[in-house]
């Protein structure tokens, strides 16, 4: 394999958006820089020349690698999180689904009827609590963006009951 002057050396290809992709082998051959850099006393130059690539090249590969390592380790983390948040739906929605009495001082409160007056209160509360779990996971996740609004063209005024004549 020899240095050309392209970019990442021909290890990406365009996909049919015409976006650069990466290959196998060119993840294949990032992790193997990682792994040559990694084991000490070497230079990205001596890297390079082992895997027939620049100095350069060799330095983009590293970064791509450790980079798609810590991307791994941000998509293992969601991944938990997305479990303690399915944890928290259902506790909330088993809060929601049971009936609870009203109690004040100690005591059950009862209607005309001696029946217990439901409380809403820990419905509202379970409520809430999956509201704002859910909106920490839309945060974290990036969907709360603001979505782009792509504007173009002019406006057009008009003056009506006015004479544009006059206004010279």
């Amino acid at each position: 394999m020899t240095a050309t002057n392209t970019p990442d050396n021909g290890i990406r290809g365009r996909d049919g958006k015409g976006k650069f992709t990466r290959s196998i082998e060119g993840a294949e051959r990032d992790a193997e820089v990682a792994r040559l850099y990694s084991q000490g006393g070497i230079s990205f130059r001596a890297v390079g020349e082992q895997l027939g690539i620049s100095k350069w090249a060799a330095i983009s590969a590293y970064n791509r690698a450790v980079r798609d390592v810590v991307q791994e380790a941000g998509e293992e983390a969601l991944k938990v999180h997305a479990a303690r948040l399915e944890h928290v739906v259902a506790r909330c929605m088993e809060i929601a689904e049971t009936d609870h009495v009203m109690v004040s001082h100690g005591r059950i409160v009862y209607d005309d009827d001696g029946q217990p007056l439901k409380d809403t209160a820990p419905v509202l509360a379970a409520f809430r609590e999956l509201r704002g779990a859910l909106a920490d996971f839309r945060r974290m996740t990036g969907m709360d963006k603001p979505s782009k609004v792509e504007h173009s063209g002019g406006v057009k005024y008009e003056l009506v009951g006015v004479n544009p004549e006059d206004l010279v």
